[in-house]
């Protein structure tokens, strides 16, 4: 028996419920672990990386949490309200170009800094990387605006405002069409060709300049191995295609599904159920998306990976620390008369006091050995 749409949006369901948990608690520890700047980076890569991890973090929370398991199992919470509907689709929307953007200007970012060694001065820094994404966040709240007015209440409850449903004239007013193309054109019909084309020329950049100082380190000194700038481009290369290439490789299905969908000026849409499982599996893999770069992260920067350690081996550090501050004050108190009668007193063990106590205590005994 062929499965029902509901049945398909359930698993579905299911699936990105599966995949919100551990996306969520990635792009977390991505934002921790970045924000302490010990992982070996600039500046300025570390805020692009920062916000894409913040804008990931939104998608996990908007997209799926709130989107697609709170208001389907909730349908009488406050989320139902008109305002708040129409406020989470446009912050669903605003988070979903907000990691586009970013990620294209950080691979814009490293386009400079390998391909344009004069402009890379003077754009490759902190305060440029501040300045970029404060415009691309602002650009992108402003464009997303109408998202809001989109949608109106599907009926009223008393005096309330119940529900949200697409105005009636999103289909045939000239203003939404072009609203609908502008937002098309800013999230995936011309970030993913820029995206191709930067890496594209980045790629040839390097396999160029990499192909001229292995030539000339064979003609110095006949050795090429060990040189430390082919390991440092080896290092951004890696970086800068596992990033954007994951985001391509995940987004191009929606972005064909997209694609389709315009060229037929299909609205809404209701098929086999094989179709319908597919679109939602593109969906999925977009959301899918939101978690790669963490992966990336630790499977290319060894100083992340010692960072991802020490978050995991921090709560068991900190237990067995504390074990060993209570058995050495408990072995001050056996073998330091002192320390002995002070604590009948009641004076705390911890306080400075009896730490100089302790102190003065092991170097009378080390002087006596």
């Amino acid at each position: 028996m062929a499965m029902t749409s509901s049945l398909v949006t359930r698993q579905f369901m299911a699936l990105t419920a599966e995949a919100e948990a551990p996306s969520g608690r990635a792009n977390l520890m991505s934002i921790v672990i970045l924000s302490r700047g010990t992982c070996g980076l600039t500046k300025g890569i570390t805020r692009y990386m920062v916000t894409m991890a913040i804008a990931d973090l939104m998608v996990c929370v908007f997209n799926i949490t709130i989107n697609n398991i709170l208001t389907s199992h909730f349908l009488d919470s406050f989320l139902m309200y008109t305002n708040v509907c129409r406020f989470s689709a446009f912050i669903q929307v605003f988070s979903v170009q907000l990691s586009v953007c970013s990620t294209v200007s950080f691979t814009f970012d490293r386009y400079v800094s390998i391909c344009c060694p004069k402009l890379k001065l003077n754009y490759c820094t902190h305060r440029t990387a501040t300045v970029v994404l404060t415009i691309v966040g602002v650009l992108s709240f402003l464009i997303n605006i109408p998202v809001y007015f989109r949608y109106e209440p599907y009926y009223l409850v008393g005096d309330i405002e119940w529900g949200c449903r697409t105005v009636t004239e999103y289909g045939s007013s000239p203003a939404w069409i072009a609203y609908k193309w502008i937002l098309n054109l800013s999230v995936t019909l011309v970030p993913f060709p820029f995206l191709l084309l930067l890496n594209s020329l980045t790629a040839r950049y390097i396999l160029i300049a990499s192909r001229a100082r292995r030539a000339l380190k064979k003609c110095s000194n006949g050795d090429s191995s060990s040189d430390p700038e082919m390991k440092n481009r080896r290092t951004s290369i890696i970086l800068l295609f596992s990033v954007s290439g994951s985001f391509i490789v995940l987004w191009t299905p929606v972005l064909m599904i997209d694609i389709c969908f315009k060229l037929t000026e299909t609205i809404t849409w209701e098929g086999p159920n094989s179709l319908y499982l597919a679109i939602k599996i593109t969906v999925f893999l977009m959301y899918t998306s939101t978690c790669t770069n963490t992966c990336v992260y630790a499977l290319t920067q060894r100083k992340f990976r010692e960072e991802i350690k020490n978050i995991v081996k921090y709560p068991f550090s900190f237990i067995i620390k504390l074990c060993k501050q209570y058995e050495y004050s408990q072995s001050i108190r056996v073998h330091c008369p002192l320390a002995r009668s002070l604590d009948h007193l009641g004076i705390s063990s911890g306080s400075t006091f009896i730490q100089e106590l302790e102190y003065i205590n092991r170097r009378v005994i080390r002087i006596a050995k």
